[in-house]
């Protein structure tokens, strides 16, 4: 933003279009917000000067997302530094699309026809983010993911998002989030009630917004955020990857930490939430057949996504027993190799009664085995980072 700007309170938004009609509309909705200038570029992307944009607060772009041209100028314009946030304009959308603008800076994204109070909104988010070149931080995002059925991966992730929200000063600092929408148990788990309107949100997923997000968003009496579902034991469908993508991305813009609780099975989605995420936990059994699926599990992930996942294995519910066969700790670092985070000592009464009474395990018993092991696995991840966007880490990823 310019020192005129900063001064007056003005937000110049520019926007670029060579659509007459979204032209049209857009000089309509601006032309009564008072404490917005704009300048209309009759162009595309492709056409535009660095210096047409030097005093842009927001720049609206109207893409053409078929257009390769345009694609890679719009990659550049967001990863000049100093540049303002970029509000994109699509005629349609899909799963192609989505990936390529989570592989770019953008600061929100909208599908013609758009409503003109959707792109004033739009634009207020927007120019309330840092601009590039500014110090950002990314959000912690910790992802588990099950080798297979009954692990207690819902439990682990629901104890981890404790924790981290505990390790922070109050608030609500941490969001955690039930990605299995046909059989999720993290509501369940902590006696609260799904908000998430799956319904509501799937025709246009762009239409979820920061104020959208807190009708659905469920409180946990720790200051924990949920997120999750109403679940569908009857229903096996998959879900869009872009109403996923845009959720996640909402979410991690948001709050200091995710965590995020997946199902087992693989959706089209999988891929992008595994690789946006930072910490990245596959948990395991402790048993021959459990231990396999992991490390199965560790090789498809690295075969899908390449070196940049570094999937590492949680074995839960260790028992170490002196002079008893079976598998000891030495075996589980044998078979899993670098890929080993760590164990989870079995304490089935405490974790039993913690899922029944719907609290946490420190409420059942403060102190216990569980928390104390799992603390040694999460807390060191867990970087004191400010509220930012997954997109950056898929943006590096990608790149």
């Amino acid at each position: 933003m310019n020192d005129l700007s900063k001064k007056s309170g003005t937000t110049h938004v520019v926007t670029i279009s060579s659509d007459k009609e979204f032209r049209r509309m857009v000089e309509s909705t601006f032309a009564s917000q008072l404490q917005i200038s704009l300048a209309v570029l009759e162009s595309d992307l492709t056409q535009i000067e660095a210096v047409q944009l030097e005093d842009a607060s927001v720049v609206i772009v109207d893409l053409d997302a078929a257009n390769e041209t345009q694609v890679a100028a719009l990659a550049r314009l967001t990863a000049t530094p100093g540049s303002a946030p970029a509000v994109v304009v699509t005629q349609f959308f899909d799963e192609s699309i989505a990936r390529r603008l989570l592989q770019i800076r953008v600061a929100d994204f909208l599908v013609k026809p758009v409503a003109p109070i959707e792109l004033v909104r739009a634009c207020a988010r927007a120019a309330r983010t840092p601009a590039q070149g500014e110090a950002v931080s990314e959000a912690e995002i910790f992802t588990f993911l099950p080798s297979a059925g009954g692990v207690g991966v819902t439990s682990i992730a629901i104890q981890s998002a404790l924790l981290l929200q505990g390790s922070t000063r109050g608030g609500s600092s941490t969001c955690l989030v039930d990605l299995d929408f046909q059989h999720g148990a993290v509501a369940d788990y902590l006696d609260l009630e799904p908000r998430l309107d799956l319904s509501e949100i799937e025709p246009r997923p762009e239409r979820l917004d920061r104020h959208l997000l807190e009708i659905m968003l469920t409180q946990h009496s720790s200051g924990l955020s949920v997120i999750a579902a109403p679940n569908r034991p009857a229903e096996m469908r998959s879900f869009d990857p872009v109403m996923v993508t845009r959720l996640l991305d909402l979410v991690s813009s948001h709050f200091r930490y995710v965590v995020i609780d997946m199902p087992r099975t693989w959706f089209p989605w999988t891929d992008s939430v595994l690789l946006g995420s930072n910490n990245l936990f596959i948990v395991s059994e402790m048993t021959i057949p459990g231990l396999r699926h992991a490390k199965k599990l560790v090789g498809a992930i690295h075969e899908r996504l390449g070196e940049n996942a570094k999937p590492k294995v949680i074995v839960n519910r260790f028992e170490s027993r002196m002079f008893v066969p079976g598998l000891s700790q030495s075996d589980i670092e044998g078979a899993l190799g670098n890929a080993f985070a760590g164990t989870l000592p079995n304490n089935f009464r405490v974790v039993r009664e913690a899922i029944d009474r719907g609290i946490p395990l420190e409420e059942v018993k403060p102190g216990n085995n569980v928390v104390l092991s799992l603390k040694k696995l999460i807390l060191p991840a867990a970087k004191d980072v400010k509220q930012g966007s997954m997109l950056s880490r898929l943006l590096r990823k990608a790149g």
